[in-house]
């Protein structure tokens, strides 16, 4: 085996070109001068390789330039959004801890690392505030120096040009015979038709144009900061809640009135919008026919509601994605079903329970389940209190006896029917445990038996009553209502977020598409007597589009101030020609 020594002499020649090109950038720096800075009021961003030793101080001030540069927020960015992917995959507390429950249940492996990592509450979680946090700060410490140095910059001039204009990266020139003074008014004159911001200084036009861009720079960056003010206020003050709601019933915007209810940890509940509304009726048409065939073609509810106290009551109504706003509180319209209507009597044929009874749709074409408990004013055929539940399965649209299947066949109510099973005892709600009102706690029950012995159980259709045995009494099934579920947000400052999102999406573009750039137009007098003019312009990014520009405004300035033939130039020449040379300018051109 031989042993081999690596040639050092490649890495010598590559580390002399990097120096070579360190060199020259340091001298076209120092020749383009104040012409070729502020072009953008980012911040220089220092590697701590290249730092000397640095104390305290120093590595703290290196770490808040690290902090507060526009990678850094980038990638807090990104931490956000990634953050926010189990939040939007894994059940949260803040929205539903039945959920929650259900998952930590039927996951038992992964829950207890879930739980340390706070995935169930991941926007109040250590980790995700550090970020967003981190995020603002970052934002914040990021645009104030740039705001600063923005104003300067508008308030100050177009530098000067430079030295040598053919450094810059597109360039121009010819001889006229013009006088410089003629030259250099008619470049001002069209500059500023052109709107740019220029000025003559000393022999040169001195011009500017594109600072939209670095505004359209700092709105992006103060937008995002008005979007993370605007969610954290929301989440800190906003509440949210649901309601169902049976035809003929009402709801007062209470927090005692609301099914289920979530708030921000400060909001009040004194704060809540005061308002009230009334389901008078709710409206659903299906597709009858085709492949379509049970999906929704109206989808409303009409509702009467009242602002305040003493407000006038209002009719409108509500549908899906069109909610009722109410000073800033909407009503949204979420879901749709039965309630049967059912009426109880005892042994003595006094009637003791007549309500609506909501049930909950297990299937697109709504058939439902539920509980009926009659908890108050029931007593047996020995004059003894109980307790009464059934069972309840509704289907709106009945196959038919004998078809071999219960399910409803279509959305709407077209032959309701309505199967019981029922039971006596205690239901369990003096317990003063929170029940589920859709099921039926049977721990402390009985069920009725008929008379051979089986579980009493029956299909109703409207009208129709089952007797319960012994002379128990009898419960009928009297008709059908519908019943409308609403969720009720109220979201502080979302205006501001929707506002925050639209100019974030506008200075983008401004940021992405404005072309920051410099002009300087210089006219002096030669050796030989006649006027030199060089144009040269300089962009904050290469694009094509600046040597085009360049050529565009060379092409109007020729007109006023033609090229003028050279001593070799053929007199039959065309002499209106503008000559692009990447070459030094002739004898005289500089100043």
């Amino acid at each position: 085996m031989s042993n081999t020594k690596s040639n050092p002499a490649p890495e010598r020649e590559r580390r002399d070109e990097r120096e070579i090109r360190d060199e020259q950038d340091r001298e076209n720096a120092r020749e383009l001068g104040a012409a070729g800075s502020q072009l953008s009021t980012a911040p220089r961003e220092e590697s701590a390789a290249n730092l000397p030793a640095m104390g305290v101080i120093g590595w703290v001030r290196w770490f808040w330039r690290q902090l507060t540069s526009m990678r850094v927020a980038l990638i807090l960015l990104f931490l956000l959004s990634l953050g926010a992917i189990p939040g939007s995959l894994i059940p949260q507390n803040s929205v539903d801890e039945v959920k929650v429950q259900t998952f930590k249940d039927a996951h038992t492996t992964v829950t207890p690392i879930y739980e340390k990592l706070q995935f169930f509450d991941v926007y109040s979680s250590v980790w995700f505030s550090a970020i967003y946090i981190l995020l603002f700060v970052s934002l914040i410490g990021c645009i104030v120096p740039r705001t600063g140095q923005f104003v300067g910059q508008l308030r100050s001039r177009p530098p000067g040009a430079p030295k040598r204009l053919t450094r810059l990266p597109a360039y121009t020139t010819w001889r006229t015979g013009a006088e410089p003074e003629q030259v250099r008014e008619a470049a001002l004159a069209m500059m500023r038709k052109r709107r740019y911001r220029a000025h003559t200084a000393g022999d040169a036009v001195a011009a500017e144009k594109g600072y939209l861009r670095e505004a359209g720079n700092l709105i992006f960056h103060i937008a995002l900061i008005v979007m993370l003010v605007a969610f954290a206020f929301g989440q800190l003050f906003k509440s949210e809640g649901g309601k169902l709601i049976v035809e003929g019933d009402g709801f007062s915007n209470t927090q005692t009135q609301y099914d289920d209810f979530k708030s921000g940890s400060l909001f009040d509940a004194d704060s809540l919008a005061p308002f009230s509304f009334t389901l008078d009726k709710f409206i659903g048409t299906y597709e009858r026919s085709g492949p379509q065939i049970g999906t929704p073609r109206t989808y409303e509810a009409h509702v009467t509601y009242t602002k305040g106290a003493y407000g006038k009551p209002q009719k409108t109504v509500i549908k899906v994605n069109e909610p009722l706003v109410v000073d800033g509180t909407k009503v949204y319209l979420n879901a749709h079903g039965y309630a049967p209507v059912v009426s109880v009597k005892d042994g003595s044929g006094k009637e003791v329970y007549r309500n609506a009874v909501p049930l909950l749709p297990i299937d697109n074409n709504v058939t439902s389940t539920g509980a009926i408990k009659v908890m108050d004013g029931y007593r047996d055929k020995n004059g003894k209190k109980t307790q009464l539940g059934f069972q309840a399965f509704f289907v709106p649209t009945f196959a038919g006896d004998g078809k071999g299947t219960m399910f409803s066949q279509f959305p709407a109510a077209d032959m309701p029917v309505l199967a019981l099973n029922g039971f006596y005892g205690s239901l369990g709600v003096d317990s003063g445990l929170p029940q589920n009102v859709y099921q039926l706690d049977k721990s402390k029950m009985a069920e009725f038996k008929d008379s051979k012995g089986k579980q009493l159980k029956q299909r109703l259709a409207v009208g129709d009553t089952m007797k319960l045995p012994d002379g128990a009494g009898s419960i009928t099934f009297e008709g059908v209502e519908e019943w409308a579920s609403f969720q009720i947000s109220e979201q502080p400052a979302s205006g501001w977020a929707l506002t925050g999102a639209i100019a974030a999406i506008a200075g983008l573009a401004g940021s992405l598409f404005i072309q920051r750039r410099r002009i300087w137009v210089r006219a002096v007098r030669g050796a030989d007597g006649v006027t030199v003019v060089e144009m040269a312009g300089l962009g904050r990014s290469e694009s094509a589009k600046l040597p085009e520009e360049l050529a565009d405004l060379a092409v109007t300035l020729n007109a006023v101030a033609p090229t003028a033939p050279g001593p070799d130039t053929d007199p039959g020449s065309d002499s209106g020609s503008v000559e692009e040379s990447p070459v030094e300018p002739a004898e005289g051109a500089e100043k």
